[in-house]
This record gives C-alpha cells, structure tokens and sequence, in this order.
C-alpha cells in the first residue's frame, strides 16, 4: 500500500517479537526513554535479547554517553551484537557539541548508522557530508517535534530532496520520518519522499482504520456518546 518502510517505535519486548512476524513491518527503532518507560533495567541483556529473536530487520539501538571518546566506546560495543544493527547517535551532545566529527570516524569504520534528534536543513546538510556514502546510514528527523512549534515538517523534506537532486551518491542514506503523532503521519511521509516512516505501537493499532468509512465512523461515535451517558447515567430533564 506505500513504498515507506514502516518501522515500529517502543521498547515493550512482547511487541516487537510479535510485531517483527508482520511483514508491513520492516524494522524497528527504540531508545533509552522508551526502554525506561517499558522499565528496563539492563540495556545490553534488553538488547541482545531482542536481537536473538529478531535477526532479519534492521533495529536501532542508541548510545547515551554525553562524552564523544565514551559515545564512540558504546556505539563500537552496539556495533558488535548484530550485523542488523544500526547504531543510534544524536545529532548534539547535551552541551550542544556536534557530534559529526565521531559520526565521520564510525561512519568511515563501515559501521551503519541512524543520526537522530535532527530538526534543522544545516544539521541534515552536515550529517550527509560527515555520513560515508557507501555504507547504509538513517537520518532521523523529528517531524512531529517539528509540527509541535507550528512548522511544516514537509518543507523541509523538500528542500532535502531539492539539494540532492543531482547527487548519484547518497542512496545509501535513508531519511526517517521520526516523532510520529497520527496514521495519517504514514501517508504524509510516503507522498513527501522519506524512505522510512517510524511508528509508536499506538498507532499501529489503528493501521485498520485507514480507509475507514466515515458514514461508519459516525455511526461509531455517535454509540460511543450513547453508552457513556446512559453507563453514568446522566440526567438532561
């Protein structure tokens, strides 16, 4: 139904080894706040866990290390655990240090990246320029984040592909729609031109809704309304 890849967001384990047997889904992303809020304890036995059930899709796991010599020590230790694993850096630091420098060097050691928490065309452009083109790299832009402030995601989406139009050297470099709100997130980011889309588990309960009939969903609203008022058994006259 869409030429984006779907990848489910969360760190809920059960979810992912069900959801990995979908073949609408193509990989999976995750992250530490994810994990805390799924109440990990121990991120590598999380991790090497899921990475023995799931070994055919590509899944993100990210490092946390403020410091850029520990980043690069957790992501060569990430890089390790499977060859299906791209290694999550952000785009900053908490001090707001560019991190393009390491992304350069682990980029270059051939490992697969996914540059996330990226918002803005300059840290797209430097991202690309810091990424070897010749090995498979995600650039995670926070487009929900982005509508949070009242700007258009999508403009920025183009300006990406207006940029790139004439270079035969990126194609190993995907960009992810990120921060999904709604279903209709999915169709917005196939038509714009993001190679993959990534989805909260709340989201994709509703995948069964797309194309739903609206006189249908009326009718279902309507009930909704009608149920609750007579289950709380309200009193107009």
């Amino acid at each position: 139904m869409f030429k984006i890849k779907i990848y489910a967001d969360g760190a809920d384990y059960k979810s992912i080894i069900d959801l990995s047997k979908k073949k609408y889904i193509s990989g999976f992303t995750t992250n530490p706040t994810l994990m805390r809020k799924s109440g990990v304890k121990d991120y590598k036995k999380f991790a090497l866990k899921i990475l023995s059930k799931v070994k055919n899709k590509p899944i993100s796991f990210e490092v946390f290390s403020d410091d850029l010599n520990d980043m690069k020590k957790e992501a060569l230790e990430i890089n390790s655990w499977a060859n299906n694993v791209y290694v999550k850096i952000p785009s900053y630091n908490t001090k707001g240090k560019s991190t393009n420098t390491l992304i350069k060097e682990l980029s270059n050691l051939g490992i697969k990246l996914n540059v996330t928490a990226l918002f803005t065309y300059p840290q797209v452009k430097n991202t690309i320029k810091s990424l070897n083109k010749e090995v498979p790299s995600i650039i995670s832009i926070f487009c929900g984040r982005i509508a949070d402030t009242g700007r258009n995601p999508i403009k920025l989406m183009n300006r990406i592909k207006k940029n790139s139009k004439n270079s035969k050297n990126s194609k190993n470099i995907e960009i992810l729609w990120a921060s999904t709100r709604e279903l209709y997130n999915i169709i917005q980011a196939d038509k714009s031109g993001f190679n993959i889309i990534t989805v909260p588990n709340n989201i994709l309960s509703k995948m069964h809704m797309l194309n739903f009939n609206l006189d249908n969903l009326t009718l279902d609203t309507v009930k909704m309304f009608n149920s609750d008022a007579l289950k709380s058994k309200f009193k107009i006259i």
